[in-house]
């Protein structure tokens, strides 16, 4: 058996918020995950600055560790961000493509016996890690644990807020990507990837902030007054 490191236990968190079996806001407290893994309380916390860094989780003074809870603009900067990769790495699909897209075609086998009969944190996972892999068997490794990360975000972002986009059109959407990716249709594939990617940012129930209560006279009159700021 493999050591528990500090990095295996953030792995192992991120494929929680992946599989969206860790929510927003939820807390993750130092004692209980030492004791999860048997490791001591300095080893999860630096897993816990490890994820701090990589932007999944923050702390609270005298209060713990929580997952973050992504802004409406935080979600739409991972959405964005994974268009740019995303695209980009099909645009720079060559030949031969027999392997890859044998190993996508196994992976979306994956994902449609998934939404037939698995639990949902198995589903969530495997429609979440098709653009991961996706991008490791084009050969970005590099990009691969980048777009891990994103993922992972707009997962959050879709946990958060309550994501209307289902997985059967998910799994039917990248068996689309790969079909074109297939036939050499580079450009189709992406055209696809980016439809897709925009239908599930759309599909967010993202409200728009509550208007600012209205000042009381006096404290407009204060801020009117104020020195101005040069």
């Amino acid at each position: 058996m493999s050591p528990v490191t500090p990095t295996s236990i953030a792995e192992r968190v991120v494929e929680a918020i992946l599989a969206q079996k860790l929510s927003p806001g939820e807390r993750l407290g130092e004692q209980e995950l030492a004791d999860n893994f048997a490791v001591s309380r300095t080893v999860v916390r630096e897993a816990l600055m490890q994820l701090q860094a990589r932007g999944f989780v923050q702390v609270q003074p005298r209060r713990g560790w929580y997952v973050v809870q992504p802004s409406a603009e935080d979600a739409r900067d991972a959405f964005a961000a994974r268009r740019i990769i995303e695209s980009g790495i099909i645009d720079a699909a060559g030949r031969p493509m027999q392997k890859v897209i044998g190993q996508l075609r196994q992976h979306i086998g994956e994902e449609e016996r998934a939404i037939r009969g698995a639990d949902a944190a198995t589903r969530a996972f495997l429609l979440a890690d098709f653009h991961v892999c996706l991008a490791e068997q084009m050969g970005h490794r590099l990009l691969a644990n980048t777009l891990r990360d994103l993922t992972a975000r707009t997962t959050l972002a879709a946990t958060l807020y309550q994501s209307q986009h289902s997985a059967e059109q998910s799994c039917a959407d990248h068996a689309s990507i790969v079909a074109a990716l297939e036939r050499g249709d580079t450009a189709q594939a992406r055209a696809l990837m980016l439809a897709h990617i925009g239908q599930v940012e759309e599909a967010l129930e993202i409200a728009p902030p509550p208007p600012e209560p209205e000042p009381a006279p006096s404290e407009r009159l204060r801020a009117t007054l104020a020195p101005v700021l040069r």
